[in-house]
């Protein structure tokens, strides 16, 4: 059966877009995207016919950080361990919000692996999960039960997770602020060598490796190690200091390691309680990290207090604050998280060949990205989202 969405414009990539144009979908994958008298020529008669004569369509968004596990309060930490009832509802619900592809990075039990078997034959966004996340004795996020204390306990469980279905290996290069009695933010809990390892045993059965890194020096050593993505990537070395290292940023670019920046809606919260020099100086490593060419990713570590999953538009808008072009900011959420992930092949684009990953809103998102909060239509691989 033929989909065929028409709309006042489409963009088949941000800086593509077409005026009057249609997207034709069947069985779930794009047949042609532009002109619309182009693609409705291609359409079967019986086609089904979205049409939206003031919509924008263009490829579903991503969010490559979050924690199904989490529910966003501020007592997720004490009842993390929610029913599948309650990620599947998360999961949902950032599909409603325009989010086709989601990357879980962290949980217990596989519980993103259960999520994503749960949805066989239902309309979900694409999910990735990675499981436990490594982690130390104790360290950050250990009670997601993915502590390790040698090579052998590191290899066995990335060997566990790939078994149950990771599509990533997570490693807690660097402290964090939700675990009391761990590390800091900007001390490493890997040494180099055993980065190493983790990428080493993890690409041995075809999985990346994404590094929680808010250190310098464990970003440094997460880089050298050649992980695919950087999660935080602040570049700390203490309470609100920096140092944003050009050469391991321009390792990052010319290794094609991506930069997920983990930026919640909550960014106006931390604007107004830090003031804006000192948050300039935290989020300013965003546009710094796009000077030097590393590619960034859209993700929020929805779970987290205050980071919900239903508003990607008010995590996007953290870039307009800064100074980034619209266009650049729904590539960020389109096109370059999808060649970061390694699904550049798959989605991402409005392009034949490609999964039928689709979000029409009401309105223009180059001139507004509120157009993003009014979704018409959510389609994943094809499927509409209801």
């Amino acid at each position: 059966m033929d989909t065929l969405i028409t709309a006042r414009r489409v963009l088949p990539r941000p800086s593509a877009p077409v005026r009057d144009g249609a997207v034709l979908i069947r069985y779930g994958v794009i047949v042609a995207a532009g002109a619309r008298a182009d693609v409705v020529a291609q359409a079967a008669p019986d086609a089904v016919r979205h049409d939206f004569p003031t919509g924008t369509a263009l490829a579903g968004l991503f969010n490559a950080h979050v924690h199904l596990a989490f529910d966003a309060s501020r007592e997720m930490l004490a009842h993390f361990e929610f029913p599948l009832s309650d990620a599947r509802s998360r999961l949902t619900s950032m599909l409603r919000s325009g989010v086709t592809t989601v990357r879980d990075l962290g949980d217990r039990g596989h519980l993103g692996a259960a999520v994503r078997s749960s949805f066989a034959g239902e309309v979900a966004p694409r999910l990735l999960v990675s499981g436990p996340p490594l982690t130390v004795p104790d360290g950050h996020c250990h009670f997601f039960g993915g502590a390790v204390t040698s090579d052998a306990s590191i290899r066995a469980l990335i060997d566990a997770n790939a078994a149950a279905g990771a599509d990533v290996i997570k490693v807690m290069a660097s402290g964090g602020q939700i675990t009391e009695g761990g590390a800091d933010m900007w001390e490493s809990q890997f040494s180099s060598r055993e980065l190493s390892v983790i990428v080493s045993h993890a690409a041995a059965h075809g999985l990346p490796v994404a590094a929680h890194a808010h250190g310098a020096d464990a970003i440094a050593a997460a880089v050298s190690a050649g992980v695919s993505t950087v999660e935080h990537c602040s570049f700390l070395t203490g309470p609100r200091t920096f140092d944003r290292r050009d050469a391991v940023a321009a390792r990052m670019a010319a290794a094609g390691i991506s930069a997920c920046s983990t930026s919640s809606r909550n960014w106006r919260v931390i604007v107004e309680k830090l003031g804006e020099p000192a948050a300039t100086a935290m989020y300013g490593r965003l546009p710094w990290l796009e000077e030097h060419g590393v590619r960034l990713l859209a993700g929020t570590d929805a779970g987290l207090p205050g980071s919900v999953f239903d508003d990607p538009v008010g995590a996007l808008e953290l870039y307009e604050w800064l100074g980034f072009s619209r266009r650049r900011i729904l590539e960020i959420a389109t096109c370059d998280s999808a060649e970061g992930l390694g699904l550049g092949e798959v989605t991402g684009r409005l392009e034949a060949g490609l999964a039928g990953d689709v979000l029409v809103v009401e309105g223009d998102p180059l001139a507004s990205l509120g157009a993003l909060r009014n979704p018409l239509l959510v389609l994943a691989q094809g499927r509409a989202a209801t």
